[in-house]
């Protein structure tokens, strides 16, 4: 096929891969894919920075990906290094999980979504991707050798289109296809307060409420004295979305609560809810020249919620596939990238749902609390694990398994090799 040439005042574009939405997702993958020698250009609807209903929180996973992306902290104003997770069971047992020193490099951190996304889309644009803020999706089409999509009087002709636009996803609209009505596996609640003076103020707080299980509260310190303060509940378990208003007021008057975030502390805007997809693999990944990611995928963590590392995993994955089996054999590049999330991700979640379970009652979560820190061995231990330094399900997956499984350095490392 013969795309039309592309000019900066023309109303018909050609690009090897689009992008829809720019969230980390998006950025990800235009990233990969522009490294890989592709032309990419990524639309949004919004314009950046722009608030994002999320915790905050950085897994060592999304740590090490942000790394391989080139993402400079310094480049986040917020960002807040986190050295040990905090837990609080249900009967109100606390304990401490260290993470490695800092020396050993960076295996969880927080900072605010608004300017991490910022962030990542000034460097897709250094990497050479073209990036269209306020250009909303309306119209997609495909053929068997491209895709065509209409974005606010611009009609784009790729070889690929890749779906980063979340939970609601427009492109998965557009084309018919995905479970109607769906409302995610999850539902969270968050709001900001600042003058934050208790513990809040540098630790990362995680309260297993009795009344949110398996879900849970928790407290994710910024920089300059604020906290990201909020609670995620599971879907049909005996939870009602529209009680959560309701509940947010007494949860912050529990004592431990008060405690934490200290006297003065004060919101800083509204609240804010958003649902969590959480069911990776059950939802479309790929329809003709289509790929789904992030969030349009359903592939936030079933157990934690947290979704910024699985994200940008598979827009990784995407970009990946797409070069690999290249632009004439769309099949190839789709089972390429259903066979890559097979191989990690998907048995990870699989593992994580069936933990989740297991976290339903008050008993059994402080029990798993009790083992977690049993020893020094297992407290250091566990908080990798929980953060995702290495997979979950590796027992199952003996591929992933290396001599330094249990050692590697963390993200952002002088004196580590170069992420892949």
């Amino acid at each position: 096929m013969a795309f039309p040439p592309i000019t900066e005042q023309s109303d018909e574009w050609a690009c090897d891969v689009i992008v829809v939405g720019a969230g980390p997702a998006g950025c990800a993958t235009a990233i990969e894919a522009t490294r890989a020698g592709c032309k990419v250009v990524v639309v949004d609807k919004s314009r950046f920075p722009r608030d994002k209903c999320c915790g905050d929180g950085l897994t060592t996973g999304a740590l090490r990906h942000l790394d391989a992306l080139g993402l400079d902290p310094v480049a986040v104003p917020s960002w807040k290094t986190i050295d040990s997770v905090h837990l609080r069971g249900p009967r109100g047992r606390r304990l401490a999980f260290p993470l490695p020193p800092e020396s050993d490099g960076t295996f969880a951190a927080v900072c605010r979504r608004s300017e991490l996304d910022a962030a990542l889309v000034d460097l897709v644009r250094r990497e050479g991707a073209t990036v269209l803020e306020r250009h909303e999706l309306v119209a997609v089409s495909q053929t068997a050798d491209s895709v065509t999509a209409d974005v606010a009087g611009i009609r784009f002709h790729a070889r690929y289109l890749v779906a980063a636009d979340g939970m609601w996803s427009p492109t998965r609209k557009l084309l018919g296809i995905g479970p109607p009505d769906y409302r995610g596996e999850w539902h969270a609640f968050r709001q900001y307060f600042t003058d934050v003076t208790g513990p809040a103020a540098d630790q990362l707080l995680v309260w297993f409420e009795p009344d949110l299980l398996p879900g849970y509260a928790w407290s994710f310190p910024l920089a300059g004295g604020t906290a990201n303060v909020g609670f995620g509940i599971q879907r049909g378990r005996g939870h009602r979305v529209q009680d959560m208003k309701n509940l947010w007021p007494r949860l912050l008057g529990r004592d431990h609560v008060v405690e934490a975030l200290g006297p003065s502390a004060k919101p800083e805007a509204p609240h804010r809810a958003w649902p969590i997809p959480a069911r990776l693999g059950d939802v479309p990944l790929a329809v003709g020249r289509a790929l789904f990611v992030g969030d349009a995928a359903a592939a936030t963590d079933p157990m934690t919620g947290e979704g910024i590392g699985q994200a940008i995993e598979t827009g990784r994955d995407a970009a990946r596939s797409i070069a690999t089996a290249g632009f004439d054999v769309p099949e190839r590049a789709a089972a390429q990238y259903r066979r890559c999330l097979e191989q990690g991700m998907i048995r990870d979640h699989g593992l994580a749902r069936s933990l989740s379970t297991f976290l339903r009652g008050s008993r059994r979560t402080e029990l798993a609390i009790s083992v977690a820190g049993a020893s020094e061995w297992t407290r250091r231990h566990f908080a990798r694990w929980l953060f995702e330094d290495y997979p979950r399900a590796a027992v199952v997956t003996p591929s992933r398994w290396h001599r330094r499984l249990f050692t590697s350095p963390g993200a952002f490392h002088p004196n580590r090799p170069p992420v892949s």
